[in-house]
């Protein structure tokens, strides 16, 4: 039995990026494209009516900017499956921060390869990390850096969360994918996917992008310090 393919919206006020992902989706059978914006209002309005899978946003669109729209779909119950992934040609903008915080998953610069892309909406889909961390969690660092000291107080950290959960938070903070913070936790990869459930639930959060914000901006994670390894013992 053949799966339902990967619905995707593309939101961007360049025709040609528009008429770029369209030729490479067709030569692909596990991805939709099921509409094309080129601004914000439109892309607001295909995505309630069309409910994608994953919407590929340009920041800088007329009408309403992908930031608005960004916002406006993370806060839709409607659209409560439907991801954001910011295209952009900043790797270091003010907007892609901000977009983060709106709730978009991640953020992709224009300049990507037709065949990353694609894997990137697939893995996106699937609910894992979109990119290289290193990537997401460079921003992150630089902006929560110029917005908070690095000595955060214990008051400050996620409530309700284990002394496990902390863990798989920090791992996640630190770029490690469910299997390597089984492994580095010496936990099944079933027992890591439910641990992350289970925070994702309690915080509130859409995805694991969100988890790393909430993890540098409480505290739990400090810019400029490695953050992707604990000393710990096996989980009895």
């Amino acid at each position: 039995m053949t799966s339902n393919p990967t619905t995707v919206l593309i939101a961007d006020d360049h025709a040609l990026i528009r008429a770029g992902f369209r030729s490479v989706r067709s030569l692909e059978d596990d991805i939709d494209v099921v509409g094309e914006a080129s601004n914000g209002v439109d892309a607001l309005e295909m995505a309630l009516r069309a409910v994608p899978d994953i919407v590929l946003m340009d920041i800088r669109m007329p009408d309403m900017d992908g930031l608005e729209v960004t916002r406006r779909i993370a806060a839709n119950v409607h659209l409560a499956n439907t991801k954001v992934v910011i295209l952009t040609t900043f790797d270091l903008d003010e907007y892609l921060f901000a977009s983060l915080r709106a709730g978009a998953c991640a953020f992709l610069l224009k300049g990507i390869e037709p065949a990353a892309l694609v894997d990137a909406v697939r893995i996106a889909a699937n609910g894992e990390s979109l990119l290289d961390p290193s990537a997401t969690r460079r921003l992150i660092e630089a902006f929560i850096a110029a917005e908070r000291p690095p000595s955060p107080s214990k008051s400050q950290l996620p409530q309700g969360l284990t002394s496990r959960e902390l863990d798989v938070l920090r791992l996640i903070a630190g770029g490690l994918t469910n299997q390597e913070i089984a492994e580095q936790l010496f936990i099944s990869p079933l027992t890591c996917k439910s641990h992350v459930s289970r925070i994702l639930y309690k915080l509130g959060a859409r995805d694991r992008t969100q988890l790393v914000l909430l993890a540098y901006e409480s505290g739990l994670v400090v810019p400029g310090r490695g953050n992707g390894s604990l000393d710990v013992a096996p989980e009895n």
